[in-house]
């Protein structure tokens, strides 16, 4: 027994530096990004950086193109969020509410966007579009980023939803609620903390999604990452560092939002929320 408590000993202190070096790697390309940002020099140079300027980030915010850019990629995130978080309640409620043969065929091919290449889906939806003259880009990359966005509401909402007990609905009704009523006032409370994961999810894939809008994006409507990407491509600077940076601090401080409204032990343990 002493031997085996001495190997579990030795065996968890070896995972130590393995952790340790999992996290540096997965930390260090932000690190260096967040550094490269502030760097003074007009080129990109090897690290560290004599001084720092924040001239990187005033060329990110005066550019035009990538502020368009960033205007359209939020405008579609925020349209794309709130119609799959809707699709993903009223999906819930279906398939808590209903009995039917196929359900798990159905829920399959709901899900099945998750599985199939972005590149394969953005070439298909840019055919299908096109055949029915849609030539709006906007109306395209909404048509696009719903397709990938909407399996991750639906996913959470059932998961949510189908958690809290029918019992609850019931007890609701005895009162004189309606339906609607006690799923609003009821359901729909102790739900919420899925729902919200799957929106956020929703707008964070939306955000950061290239391969399919490169298809659906026009020369006049274009997200963030393709701009980035055109910007590359063409005369590369550190404003894309910037760029970066910018929207993982933006990303970090909705964490700790959530974390302090919410908290992220209730949005992915608890599946009631808070009591």
């Amino acid at each position: 027994m002493r031997t085996r408590f001495v190997l579990d000993r030795l065996g968890a202190a070896a995972l130590v530096p393995v952790i340790v070096l999992v996290l540096a790697f997965l930390v260090a390309p932000f690190v260096m990004t967040a550094v490269l940002s502030f760097d003074s020099r007009t080129f990109l140079a090897p690290l560290p950086p004599p001084d720092l300027s924040l001239q990187w980030y005033e060329r990110f915010l005066s550019d035009a193109y990538l502020l368009a850019g960033l205007k359209t990629s939020l405008t579609v995130a925020v349209i794309v969020t709130a119609i799959s978080t809707a699709v993903g309640i009223a999906t819930a409620i279906m398939f808590q509410r209903s009995r039917f043969g196929g359900k798990e065929g159905v829920l399959s091919f709901l899900l099945s966007p998750l599985i199939v290449p972005p590149v394969v889906l953005g070439f298909g939806l840019l055919l299908l579009l096109s055949m029915l003259d849609v030539g709006s880009g906007l109306v395209r990359l909404v048509c696009g980023h719903l397709i990938i966005t909407v399996p991750y509401a639906i996913r959470a909402s059932i998961l949510s939803v189908g958690s809290v007990k029918a019992v609850y609905e019931e007890a609701a009704l005895s009162l004189g609620a309606t339906p609607a009523e006690a799923f609003r006032t009821v359901t729909l409370p102790l739900a919420r903390s899925g729902i919200i994961v799957g929106a956020i999810f929703s707008f964070v894939v939306s955000m950061d999604d290239v391969a399919v809008a490169m298809f659906l994006s026009t020369p006049d409507t274009f997200t963030l990452p393709v701009a980035l990407m055109s910007s590359m491509r063409a005369n590369f600077d550190l404003s894309i560092a910037a760029a970066s940076t910018l929207f993982t601090v933006i990303v970090l401080a909705g964490v700790l939002v959530l974390e302090r409204t919410l908290g992220l032990s209730t949005l992915f343990g608890n599946p009631h929320g808070r009591a």
